[in-house]
């Protein structure tokens, strides 16, 4: 529920019990949603008409994390433009640099999310299937020029429009590829779901094949309307995976050095794995290939999304002489910088960007 209070030069309302304070310019529409980073709400830009989704991140430097998810979710996207992620607008400025708590993010308005529309009754045609898939991996390859692994690939972070267009978005968790693979490994990297192998066996290091499992799930996810591996803790998805999968072999492991977690996998119960046909009754077989291309055990032997783009599956989507080259690379290895003081810093000088 939102009330509006006042229009000054801020416009103040509240949005599931939470009071934003914002340029006046953006007139409230509705609450989208509240999440464990923020909560957000549509709302009017009335200089352009348009209609944008702004978020509210309270309390940002209660917690580093936070602080630092925040910060760098900033600097990707002021740095990406692509048509399939999401844009942001501006970024609010509400008090002064010593005393701000609160970041208010504004982004281009999507109707749904990727997850919202596989739990719903609407139905979903091979051509859906096929063009959410094109437009995933030509925003997770554009990442990748970029040199950004995403580490949080899943369908409520995959945002639709109506007329079916896909924006990534939540970068908060991303990476530079060949950086500090190892920080935050078991607990903030991808969820759980969609957590590649290697991280489940808490390898300390990976490379840009972990987004790659984690759109062979949500591909997977689309063809089942449902989720592939809903594991209930990290053990219990590495068994799902396998019971999958089937046990690995020799050469599945060879990407592994760690004797303690290949013993660990070694002694799991042999199984031969399902029948993937049966598993996806209605899918066709180059949708087929290219999902076991993608889920596969060892990151060494998965499809890289580069050439997930030339599967035949693409074919009728795909024009390699049409797709934007990656103007810079980037890096948001930035969790050396501890301390308030830095973040705060750092943070302010992002938000500068937008005024």
């Amino acid at each position: 529920m939102m009330m509006r209070i006042n229009k000054k030069k801020n416009s103040s309302f509240r949005v599931e019990g939470s009071l934003f304070e914002i340029d006046s310019k953006y007139e409230p529409i509705d609450s989208i949603g509240k999440g464990s980073y923020g909560i957000v709400c549509s709302c009017r830009n009335t200089d352009t008409n348009e209609k944008v989704a702004i978020k509210k991140i309270s309390d940002v430097f209660s917690s580093q994390v936070d602080a630092l998810r925040t910060l760098r979710e900033l600097i990707i996207l002021r740095n990406i433009r692509h048509h399939n992620v999401v844009q942001l607008k501006d970024v609010m400025i509400t008090c002064s640099k010593s005393t701000f708590k609160e970041v208010y993010a504004v982004y281009e308005f999507m109707d749904s999310d990727l997850h919202q529309i596989i739990q719903s009754p609407q139905p979903l045609s091979p051509e859906h299937c096929q063009y959410f898939m094109f437009q995933l991996l030509e925003g997770v390859k554009y990442l990748h020029l970029t040199n950004i692994i995403h580490r949080d690939l899943k369908p409520a972070n995959l945002l639709i429009n109506a007329n079916c267009n896909m924006k990534i978005c939540d970068f908060g968790l991303a990476r530079t590829s060949g950086g500090d693979g190892g920080e935050f490994m078991t607990e903030y990297v991808v969820t759980r779901w969609y957590r590649a192998p290697e991280l489940l066996i808490c390898r300390n290091s990976y490379d840009t094949s972990i987004d790659v499992w984690s759109v062979g799930c949500i591909f997977a996810e689309i063809l089942l309307r449902r989720p592939l591996f809903p594991g209930h803790n990290p053990l219990d998805q590495l068994k799902r995976v396998i019971d999958f999968l089937g046990s690995p072999t020799e050469s599945d492991l060879d990407f592994l050095d760690n004797p303690k977690a290949i013993n660990f996998i070694k002694g799991l119960p042999r199984t031969k794995g399902v029948c993937w046909k049966a598993m996806f009754p209605e899918a066709d077989s180059l949708a087929l290939d290219l999902l076991q291309r993608m889920l596969v055990f060892n990151p060494k032997k998965r499809i890289t999304i580069a050439d997930a783009l030339q599967h035949p599956y693409m074919f009728d989507l795909y024009n390699p002489t049409e797709y934007p080259p990656s103007h810079k690379t980037l890096d948001v290895n930035i969790d050396a910088y501890v301390g308030e003081t830095n973040l705060r810093d750092m943070l302010w000088s992002e938000m500068l960007f937008y005024k």
